[in-house]
């Protein structure tokens, strides 16, 4: 129906590198006298929040369960939404080029015809059985968002050098206590912070297009109905024979062709 297939793998590129950004977090225990006497990483799963809380109210006695003891503090984040953005949306005809890998002159060009921007937000969830773990976990964090972080994204697996700088911004931080029952069975703190990451979903692309490699403007001085041009100017990019790294790769040579003095 919409052409051919294409699969960019952008919400599981979006879903790794916003786990990324919380894998390496560790909380310290001290004894009286402020030494450390361990450190512990927090586990980190994309997981609904729902699926823990289920688990950890199963347990008859989460203090002395040494299995439950393994599991907080944890972390687990899931995507509740996909949002279009049409405050971030180009102009229809906007397209993305590269050069095609089989053409060494560069007249074609790998072309994306189209993207479209969407918000896609997240919740993580911290939770811990002690409120030191759980604000351990959360300071770690909200200094890196002020209140965004933008990390950069290869939106393609065939190009490189194309990269997306993707906003994530913390919408707000919210505190949980699931205190049901008695106080020594049922203890389990959340702090739930939510993210918007601004991304775009791309099309297919289209392989081996042909792109103008000459511009010719014909200038006609006289008033008159002759088919005669005073001078043309011919104007060809400069990418045909420069790299991107080069200065001017965006110009264009310029050839007068008659009398450009007129």
């Amino acid at each position: 129906m919409f052409g051919p297939h294409f699969y960019h793998q952008k919400v599981r590129k979006c879903v790794a590198a916003f786990g990324s950004l919380f894998t390496n977090l560790y909380i310290l225990r001290k004894d009286a006298t402020g030494n450390v006497i361990s450190t512990i990483r927090v586990p980190l799963a994309y997981a609904p929040r729902d699926k823990y809380i289920e688990r950890i109210q199963g347990i008859q006695d989460i203090q002395r369960d040494t299995a439950v003891a393994l599991k907080l503090p944890r972390m687990s984040f899931e995507i509740t939404s996909y949002i279009y953005d049409d405050t971030r949306q180009l102009q229809k005809l906007n397209k993305t080029f590269h050069n095609n890998t089989i053409d060494d002159n560069g007249s074609k060009k790998d072309v994306v015809t189209r993207s479209v921007p969407y918000n896609i937000t997240f919740s993580l969830t911290v939770y811990a059985k002690a409120q030191d773990d759980a604000l351990q976990v959360v300071e770690q964090i909200l200094p890196f968002f002020s209140p965004q972080y933008t990390l950069t994204m290869k939106p393609f697996d065939e190009y490189d050098d194309i990269l997306e700088d993707i906003p994530i911004t913390l919408q707000g931080v919210s505190y949980l206590a699931d205190f049901e029952g008695p106080m020594e069975q049922r203890s389990v703190l959340q702090y739930v912070l939510d993210f918007e990451m601004k991304t775009a979903f791309y099309g297919p692309i289209d392989a081996g297009k042909s792109v103008i490699q000459k511009s010719i403007v014909n200038y006609d001085v006289n008033d008159d109905d002759s088919d005669e041009f005073a001078f043309s100017v011919e104007y060809t990019p400069k990418f045909f024979s420069l790299t991107p790294s080069d200065p001017g790769f965006q110009g264009y040579n310029t050839t007068y062709i008659g009398d450009s003095d007129l």
